[in-house]
């Protein structure tokens, strides 16, 4: 019998059309403004998006660690899916899949980000919380502004 790879599911509804959540996805400037988690910031973004084409976003956390999460894109679908491989560049054994899929509704986007493929269920509580914290930031991207 095989094991089945831990994975995750999260849906997050943002306050923006999909052509704006799309771009926040797929354009290097727009990743720099939400990508990583709340004690990171992202100091590099690249984006090759073409199937074949790929990633790499350096991550710079509070207390100086420097992390590059790095993939290469398998599905392009704009505006609807987008799935990509991942894996840290410290670790490129450890590759995973991150399909995240794009429907608009009455309020904006519904994002359901699945990342599947994970080596263990550990790495896949980590990643849990570090996608939660990233959503919450796209999410803060597309806030309105308080009045």
């Amino acid at each position: 019998m095989t094991a089945i790879a831990p994975s995750l599911t999260l849906v997050r509804r943002i306050k923006a059309p999909p052509a704006r959540v799309w771009a926040a996805w797929t354009e290097p400037a727009q990743m720099m403004l939400w990508f990583g988690p709340h004690h990171t910031r992202a100091e590099h973004a690249e984006a090759e998006l073409r199937v074949g084409g790929g990633f790499r976003v350096v991550l710079r956390e509070d207390n100086g660690q420097r992390h590059e999460a790095v993939g290469g894109y398998t599905e392009i679908e704009p505006e609807r899916r987008l799935v990509f491989t991942w894996h840290w560049a410290s670790m490129p054994e450890r590759m995973s899949r991150v399909t995240v899929a794009f429907r608009a509704v009455a309020e904006g986007t519904e994002v359901t980000l699945t990342h599947d493929r994970f080596a263990d269920a550990d790495t896949a509580t980590r990643h849990r919380r570090g996608w939660t914290e990233s959503l919450e930031r796209l999410d803060a991207l597309f806030a309105p502004e308080a009045a």
